[in-house]
């Protein structure tokens, strides 16, 4: 149970600065999210977001800034299997299986859902 207000509140506390990046700047949600997914490579490269995953668990890992994390440990490791074509490849080698479920559930949605066109 601990685990899970630890990570409502790591993922809560994430989406609140998000908000407030939004509420507070000019900066577009692409922008943000875009900065999200860079800041977490470059914590992920220094060994910062580490501890963050092992607090928050899934509220480290799930939003943007795991993602960037994730792509960061991907090269790292393809990197020192691969040499310099680990660089292009580790990142999505890495993060396929989130990407991949993002394609398959969001096409089943558009499936069971009856989208509608912007009046």
């Amino acid at each position: 149970m601990i685990d899970i207000l630890k990570a409502y509140l790591l993922g809560g506390i994430i989406c609140v600065i998000g908000q407030l990046l939004i509420d507070l700047t000019k900066l577009t949600p692409a922008r943000i999210m875009v900065s999200f997914v860079v800041l977490g490579v470059i914590l992920g490269f220094f060994g910062l977001y580490q501890p963050l995953v092992e607090w928050g668990g899934a509220g480290a890992t799930v939003p943007l800034l795991g993602f960037g994390n994730t792509l960061a440990k991907g090269i790292f490791k393809a990197v020192d299997e691969k040499g310099l074509l680990g660089a292009f490849t580790g990142g999505v080698t890495a993060s396929a299986a989130g990407i991949t479920a993002a394609i398959v559930f969001g096409y089943i949605m558009a499936i069971i859902s009856k989208p509608k066109i912007k009046s």
